[in-house]
Order: structure tokens, then C-alpha cells, then sequence
């Protein structure tokens, strides 16, 4: 009799300590808010086959998450709804509001993760702009989806895993802004939309930092331009982005874009030029005239890879322009729209342009 009253306590005991080993593990998984702000991601379409054709912003974040259970054997999650647009229509004041709620969260004790879910029009440039401004080592996750969670092979409900796994992840801490799609993690601030239909949209000319295979992260290389924790700006300390457009070159350019923004109170002006950030001859006039007015001229190029050389195709020094380095023309504009906050200094923007 009291050999069974011993087991029964023995099995008793187990039983407790295996609840209690649960209830720890349950309690050490890393905490992760996911901050929505619309897009394909949150897409619907009519059919299973409108996978190109459909509605974006559609699905709030709390039904994101609860068509994807899976999340919570990663990590405690819970969403917010920042906004719930397509991301072409993102502006600066949206960008200002998304990057203020993100760096609110990861000073939380609570917060181990924030993920970003994204249209892809603009993505990677709301993915540079928090690369530049968030102060954290704590991982940050941009994601979207090329097809909405309605159409066939939809990639929303992966992409959205993987993303909550890199950011549940501590080996992700460090790294900058990053972006999961297609089963690869890019650099916030290298990466880009350079395919409008595929899944394998995203891309970077310097390849993806690694790969996140059943909720694994492989890593195979580190950023090593300047951002988040390491960088000079800080979002909590401004709350508007300076004024800047973009102009774009090709053949037969004339200056009618350009004449028109120098009028406009802009306090930089991008010339997304041909080739190696050239620009035509009828157009060197104007952007000089563009610079005796104060604004920055800023010479980037059209062309997806490579990047723009100092002093060559212009004189750069001589006509005390700034060269983009390899950030094409919409992630320069997001470098040139923060950096201005602090300083219209050319020679200090040149270096802020090869440091970040």
C-alpha cells in the first residue's frame, strides 16, 4: 500500500514538474508585435486565380494572425493596425508615424521583435527609412507578399512566419532593418523590388544576409554600412522629413521637371541620371542652377546595379554636387529626406551618402 501511495506521488511529481517545464518554456518565448500597415499581404482577391488582380488592404491584422496558429510556437505575438493602405500610397508622414511607433516598442522590456507587414511598392524604402532612424540592436522585420492570401500558392502566411521567426530570433539582433521574402533575409537598406509579378521579387546586388528554411536562420554574411543602434539619427528626435524629389533621366530629357522643382521649396532634388549617374548636357545648366538656389543635387542612377562614381561622367567637386553611391533613386531620397534634417552641409551629406 505504501509502494502505491510513493508511485502515485512520484507520478504526481512528474506530472507537476512537466507542467512546470512547460509553463518555463512557455514563459521564454520571445515576445513579438507585429505592426500592419495594409498591402498585398492584407490583400483579397475575387477568385483563387487573381493573384495579379485584387484589392489591397483588405484584411485587418487580427485576422492575419489568426489564420496563421503556427505563429505561437514561436513566440507570444500580437498586432496592431498602424494604418491600412497600399504602399504606393505611403508618405512622409506615414513613414514618421510607423518609425515613432516602432521605436516606442523596442524600448519596451516586453518587446523582443517587431515585425512590419508591408505593401511592396515602397517597401524597401520604409525598410531603409527604419534601418536610419530606430536606435536598437532588437531585431526588425519588414515583410510582404506578391500575392494575396486568397490566390493560389500564396506567400503571405510563410513570408509572415518567417519574418516572426527571424524576429523572435536573438542570432537577428545587430543586423540593421531586415526583410524576409522568399525565403531570404535582405538588408533593409540593400534591398529592392526589382520584379513586379514574381514571388522572388525582392533581390539585392550584393546578395540576401541568409535564409530562413523551416523556421531556421542561416546566415552567410553581415551589413556593414552604418545603421540602427549604430547610426547618427534618431526618429525620437525630429518629427518631419525634409522635402525631396526625384528627376528622372533618359533620352530626349528636357528641363521642364526640373525648372518646375526648383520652384517648389524642395530642400534636395535626386537625378535618377542614365548609365553611371550621367546627365544630359541640356539639363547640367539647370541642375546648377538648382544648386545657386541652396538645393541639393544629388546624382543617382536608373540603372539597378552598380553604383554612381564621384567626379566621373561630372564634375562633381566643381559643381558641389553629391553622389548617391549604390543606393538607387528612391532609397536615396530617403537618405537625403533624414539627413537633411540635421545638416545642408554638401560635404557632410557626401559623407553621410558612403557611410549609409
Amino acid at each position: 500500500m505504501q509502494f502505491k501511495l510513493d508511485i502515485r506521488k512520484l507520478v504526481t511529481g512528474l506530472g507537476l514538474a512537466a507542467l512546470t517545464s512547460l509553463a518555463i518554456a512557455q514563459a521564454a518565448k520571445p515576445n513579438v508585435v507585429i505592426l500592419a500597415t495594409g498591402g498585398t499581404i492584407a490583400g483579397a482577391g475575387a477568385s483563387a486565380l487573381n493573384s495579379a488582380t485584387y484589392a489591397a488592404a483588405k484584411v485587418p491584422v487580427d485576422k492575419l494572425l489568426a489564420g496563421l496558429p503556427e505563429l505561437a510556437n514561436v513566440a507570444h505575438v500580437r498586432g496592431e493596425q498602424v494604418s491600412q493602405i497600399a504602399s504606393e500610397s505611403f508618405n512622409n508622414e506615414t513613414l514618421m508615424k510607423l518609425g515613432k511607433r516602432v521605436s516606442a516598442l523596442v524600448k519596451q522590456a516586453d518587446v523582443d521583435g517587431v515585425v512590419v507587414t508591408h505593401g511592396t511598392d515602397t517597401l524597401e524604402e520604409t525598410a531603409y527609412f527604419l534601418n536610419l532612424v530606430i536606435r536598437t540592436n532588437k531585431p526588425i522585420v519588414v515583410v510582404g507578399s506578391m500575392r494575396p492570401g486568397t490566390a493560389l500558392s500564396a506567400d503571405g502566411a510563410l513570408n509572415l512566419f518567417n519574418a516572426v521567426s527571424v524576429a523572435a530570433s536573438k542570432d537577428s539582433g545587430g543586423k540593421g532593418v531586415l526583410v524576409t521574402m522568399n525565403d531570404e533575409i535582405n538588408s533593409g537598406r540593400d534591398v529592392a523590388k526589382l520584379v513586379n509579378i514574381k514571388t522572388e521579387a525582392f533581390k539585392s546586388q550584393w546578395g540576401p544576409l541568409g535564409m530562413v528554411v523551416e523556421g531556421n536562420n542561416y546566415w552567410f554574411r553581415a551589413p556593414v554600412k552604418r545603421h540602427t543602434a549604430q547610426s547618427e539619427f534618431n526618429i525620437d528626435e525630429f518629427d518631419a522629413l525634409a522635402s525631396v524629389e526625384i528627376v528622372y533621366g533618359y533620352g530626349n530629357v528636357s528641363t521642364i521637371a526640373t525648372d518646375a522643382l526648383a520652384k517648389s521649396g524642395i530642400k534636395a532634388l535626386i537625378h535618377a541620371g542614365t548609365g553611371n549617374g550621367s546627365v544630359a548636357d541640356r539639363v547640367v545648366p539647370a541642375l546648377q542652377g538648382v544648386r545657386a538656389k541652396g538645393i541639393q543635387v544629388i546624382r543617382s542612377s536608373r540603372v539597378p546595379s552598380g553604383f554612381v562614381l564621384r567626379n566621373a561622367e561630372q564634375p562633381d567637386d566643381k559643381y558641389d554636387w553629391v553622389v548617391a553611391h549604390d543606393l538607387n533613386p528612391q532609397k536615396a531620397r530617403i537618405l537625403a529626406a533624414v539627413a537633411l534634417t540635421k545638416t545642408n552641409d554638401s560635404k557632410e551629406l557626401q559623407r553621410i551618402f558612403w557611410q549609409y
